[in-house]
């Protein structure tokens, strides 16, 4: 049995009875035999699906974002906006599919060569495995599924068990709006079934959010079988403030990005590194920042930031501060923590080796690090085993820009929050994982890039 427990009042919601291995073999078969007549109906009839698709989530997004709210947290008025990030993603990819999935003509560059109407064409591979985290509930499924489906793929979700109620909702989501059955289904299983399902021949593809651990092992099972995956494994996001920015902006983003869904944000800031001339000047702004923050019950439309998802994640992030604080970083607000609600923290004199800049903190938690220059900045930026996105803060776009292309990242953004958008591509490097998911580069990520030679006889 799962249990998805209310983490603001630590009360059960609901009970969940595990999958056994009989209805996990019926939804595998349920699988291969939807791809089979989904993926030859034309991109037109999928794209309208979920073009439908984006109109119910658009109509139920309260129901939807109250659902989200008492499983893991996050306030109401972030939740409702997932639901609708998620429809406007629908929308996105119904408009560009056509498009994206196009059928490419090769010509010759000889008059006399044989490649005389050869085309590059993309079809789907079959039932794919989505392995999703809890943090962004309908999010993190919705940017795989969304594009998966359209390119005529079919998907099997296996989310995180404190948000099995949404996992089934997402399912039902598509099944009210007329997708047959089987083309998306929510398997209520735990972490030892997934090799098992990795192993089976229906499954052809695996796409994972979590942690470095988990996608380690996911890769590699998925290595031995020869199937496609794509990770996204989390990153310690350097935002960069250089003496020239706008401080009140930067501050009000970098705070917004840090402690957005109670600091549980693989994208979101982590580590605010400053030029020396202006980190006085920052850390006040930072500090007035934090201090507009409001906790409480995250269905209060007043309050604007919520629990922490579950007990062992306070834990987790309580650790990493008390670590830090012990290798000689330096408190100036926060750490007072009464469950799963961790108030908002600001360290100073954060240096790496200490676990708040080695590490991915998953909480509330922001950190200052001193830089000397643009180009102690950017070394410091670097040093990271993760590489998922970043940002710098600067008046010359030129300088950003520049800057931008020497930081080791998936994205970097110039004075503006770090976020993933269905329109450009999103993924990391290095221990942030592989692949890509949203815009062309995701849709085309579990399609089959086939070339049709065609000779001239």
């Amino acid at each position: 049995m799962f249990a998805s427990i209310n983490p603001y009042s630590q009360k059960r919601i609901k009970s969940y009875r595990a999958d056994n291995a009989s209805i996990i073999e019926w939804k595998l078969k349920q699988a291969d035999r939807a791809f089979a007549d989904w993926s030859v109906l034309s991109l037109r009839e999928r794209t309208d699906y979920l073009r439908k698709v984006g109109q119910y989530l658009t109509a139920n997004k309260q129901r939807y974002g109250e659902l989200m709210t008492a499983e893991m947290g996050k306030t109401l008025k972030e939740a409702v906006a997932e639901v609708e990030k998620c429809a406007a993603t629908c929308t996105f990819y119904a408009d560009h599919a056509e498009a994206f999935l196009a059928d490419q003509s090769i010509k010759s560059d000889r008059g006399d060569g044989p490649a005389q109407s050869s085309v590059i064409t993309y079809q789907p591979l079959g039932p794919v495995l989505a392995i999703m985290p809890w943090n962004f509930p309908f999010w993190q499924v919705m940017r795989f599924a969304i594009p998966g489906l359209i390119a005529g793929n079919v998907g099997l979700l296996k989310h995180a068990p404190n948000v099995f109620g949404c996992s089934l909702a997402i399912e039902e989501a598509f099944r009210e709006c007329g997708l047959p059955t089987g083309v998306f289904q929510s398997l209520l299983v735990d972490v030892p079934v997934v090799e098992d399902l990795l192993k089976d021949k229906r499954v052809k593809a695996v796409t994972l959010t979590g942690s470095g651990r988990a996608g380690a092992s996911v890769a590699s099972i998925a290595g031995r079988e020869i199937k496609k995956s794509v990770l996204e494994l989390g990153g310690s996001d350097a935002l960069i403030v250089l003496a020239d920015a706008d401080l009140d902006k930067a501050a009000e983003v970098a705070i917004k990005s840090r402690m957005q869904n109670a600091g549980q944000s693989c994208i979101a800031a982590k580590r605010f590194i400053v030029e020396k001339s202006v980190k006085k000047q920052f850390t006040e702004r930072l500090l007035h920042q934090i201090s507009q923050i409001k906790q409480g019950d995250p269905m209060d439309e007043a309050t604007t930031m919520g629990p922490m998802a579950r007990l062992d994640l306070a834990d987790a992030i309580e650790r990493q501060y008390q670590e830090t604080l012990a290798k000689g970083a330096k408190r100036l607000t926060g750490g007072q923590r009464d469950k799963c609600n961790v108030q908002p923290m600001l360290l100073d004199n954060v240096q790496p080796g200490m676990a708040a800049f080695d590490e991915e903190t998953f909480g509330p938690l922001a950190v200052l690090i001193d830089a000397k220059d643009e180009a102690d900045a950017v070394r410091l930026a670097n040093q990271s085993d993760f590489g998922l996105g970043s940002a710098i803060w600067t008046q010359d776009l030129d300088r950003g820009n520049r800057l931008a292309r020497q930081i080791q990242a998936g994205s970097v953004f110039i004075n503006g929050l770090m976020r993933s958008d269905a329109r450009v591509p999103f993924g990391g490097i290095k221990t942030s994982g592989f692949g890509r998911e949203l815009s062309e580069a995701g849709i085309k990520e579990f399609v089959n890039v086939k070339t049709i030679w065609i000779e001239k006889t």
